[in-house]
């Protein structure tokens, strides 16, 4: 029987989830020795310092597919390592969400940190070609953003191993105290897809394949990754403090997009210049400079995505995949529940 994956490469990040991502590559390579069917040959890595996941994505030509297992900040230079392959030659993405924040993990409607339910969603799951964005030569999966909110991700990454919280809880704390401290953002000017320039100060300027960020905020709540398009949050005039904080709060849930201090819209292509180089971050990680390119690039990426994946091309409906459903798929497992 042929199988699913073909011949696989596993990037791990041991360190990944406070340390337990060493578990979940160990289940991995012990799921993928005990069912021979699921590759054709694998290999497992597991990533000891900056860059070794990258590294190893850029050299996976000879596989036909790569499993990022880790963070979102691993996931990001995965991808960026399977970007720098041929398209002729690059392989397929699978994901194993381990991380604080997973937020492409939410987009992907995966399990998160569960390796055992979502490495079933990958190997049942649907290659599916998805948008990437990029920027300055920087290909990010889920998110890009400047200014004050790339200040509170960027802070999360710094206090997360000093106070004990990860994702929403986390992202939450630190932006509650960043925009009581901050709040005359900076100063810039745009272009969007060749029209006119604008010019704005930032307190939010996020641009995003997928609809969440900050482990879950839902920034941009109608952002889809195979429309072709980003789309991109900002502020169109300086709210209040206190409005400022309660625009924050209502992110969680999207709440903030009716807000008259808030434009949502998509985009293909944008340049922003900053009077002053801003906090910048890209899928969590850092981001220099004061002149940025930013753009889609349509279908990018094959990545492999389970039946309850919002825009698989046959969706079923879950809430939270469960182990069962990850392991045998969304559509068998509905069968023996009797759900159709």
């Amino acid at each position: 029987m042929k199988s699913k994956l073909g011949r696989t490469l596993v990037i791990a990040n041991p360190a990944a989830h406070s340390g337990k991502g060493a578990g979940a590559a160990d289940f991995v390579e012990r799921f993928l020795q005990s069912y021979g069917n699921a590759t054709s040959g694998f290999k497992v890595v597991r990533t000891g310092r900056p860059g070794d996941a990258r590294r190893h994505a850029s050299k996976a030509a000879g596989f036909d597919t790569v499993i990022a297992l880790g963070g979102d900040g691993v996931i990001h230079d995965v991808v960026n390592g399977l970007m720098a392959v041929p398209k002729a030659k690059r392989p397929r993405l699978g994901v194993i969400p381990m991380g604080s924040g997973n937020d492409y993990g939410r987009t992907l409607h995966l399990a998160l940190n569960d390796p055992m339910a979502s490495l079933g969603q990958v190997t049942n799951g649907t290659p599916v070609a998805l948008d990437l964005g990029e920027v300055n030569g920087e290909y990010f999966c889920e998110t890009c953003s400047f200014g004050l909110d790339a200040a509170i991700a960027l802070d999360t990454m710094e206090t997360r191993t000093r106070n004990g919280l990860a994702g929403t809880r986390l992202f939450a704390k630190s932006g509650y105290r960043i925009l009581s401290e901050h709040s005359d953002g900076w100063h810039y000017e745009m272009r969007v897809d060749g029209g006119p320039r604008k010019e704005g100060r930032e307190i939010v300027f996020a641009c995003q394949v997928g609809p969440t960020y900050g482990g879950g905020f839902k920034i941009c709540p109608e952002a889809s990754p195979v429309d072709g398009m980003l789309d991109l949050c900002r502020n169109v005039r300086i709210p209040g403090r206190a409005e400022t904080l309660a625009l924050f709060t209502g992110a969680r849930f999207g709440m903030h997009a009716g807000s008259s201090a808030v434009e949502i819209s998509r985009f293909s292509r944008l340049r922003v210049e900053f009077d002053e180089e801003p906090p910048a971050q890209v899928d969590g990680e850092p981001l220099h400079g004061t002149a940025f390119d930013v753009r889609c690039e349509p279908g990018a990426l094959e990545v492999l995505v389970p039946n309850s994946f919002e825009w698989h091309p046959d969706p079923v409906r879950v809430e939270r995949p469960s182990v069962t459903e990850g392991l045998l798929g969304s559509k068998l497992t509905g069968k023996l529940r009797g759900r159709e």
